[in-house]
């Protein structure tokens, strides 16, 4: 099982590349946890990636695409992965393609997780996270019992900047321009699957494994009534 998981964010991909590689029994490979293992590592991209990121600019999708082509070379990848924050753009979709083929390997599906502009800027910008022990909250799914502070640890509650309402509608404006052309680009390979990502996360799994069967990505012995 190869994928890549598409969509703005908020949406929940990283909830459900967890699960669907637990599911599989695949990797969840996210680009985030690619930078900080090779920033921790002090690896030579990793090394680069820095000077980028502690100046504030976006990191080359040269660096990025030798992050991905490294991770997805390792032997705990060779059975499958969840793909979670690459590609961004075309030309990152376009050099996945030739990492995959270098390998040997080939894509199974490019799922993409769908939700309206107003569902994600109330996502998000109602998070609140602590700031002692990083814990998070929401303002009206997950609100904390006493306004402002944190159940856990009793530190402050406060909002990220990248979550404040125009801080997120610009993100969302970026991921418009960037990212769904990627969409397209899957859709003319005939691998895209899409779900709605405004239910329920238990009923987004299933409408994602539902998808893929129904697209003969995985093989029918799955039941979508599995746990």
């Amino acid at each position: 099982m190869r994928l890549v998981l598409l969509g703005p964010p908020g949406v929940g991909k990283g909830t459900q590349a967890a699960r669907l590689g637990l599911r599989f029994g695949v990797p969840h490979v996210s680009t985030g946890e690619m930078f900080r293992e090779a920033l921790s590592q002090k690896t030579p991209l990793g090394m680069e990636a820095q000077k980028y990121m502690d100046a504030g600019k976006l990191v080359p999708d040269d660096i990025t695409i030798g992050l991905v082509r490294e991770r997805l070379s390792r032997p705990g990848v060779s059975s499958g992965f969840i793909l979670d924050g690459f590609p961004r753009n075309l030309v990152q979709a376009r050099a996945l393609e030739d990492v995959l083929r270098d390998l040997g390997a080939a894509l199974d599906a490019a799922v993409s997780i769908e939700a309206g502009t107003e569902t994600v800027v109330r996502r998000l910008s109602g998070r609140r996270q602590c700031r002692r022990c990083g814990a998070v909250y929401h303002v009206e799914f997950n609100p904390p019992s006493e306004p402002g502070r944190c159940p856990k640890c009793g530190g402050e509650l406060y909002q990220r900047d990248d979550d404040r309402e125009e801080t997120v509608r610009e993100r969302l404006r970026v991921y418009m321009a960037e990212t769904e052309p990627v969409i397209e680009f899957y859709r003319q390979r005939g691998l895209l699957v899409s779900v709605d990502g405004e239910r329920d996360i238990d009923e987004v799994t299933q409408s994602i494994i539902s998808a893929l069967k129904e697209g003969n990505a995985v093989e029918e012995s799955v039941s979508d009534g599995d746990s």
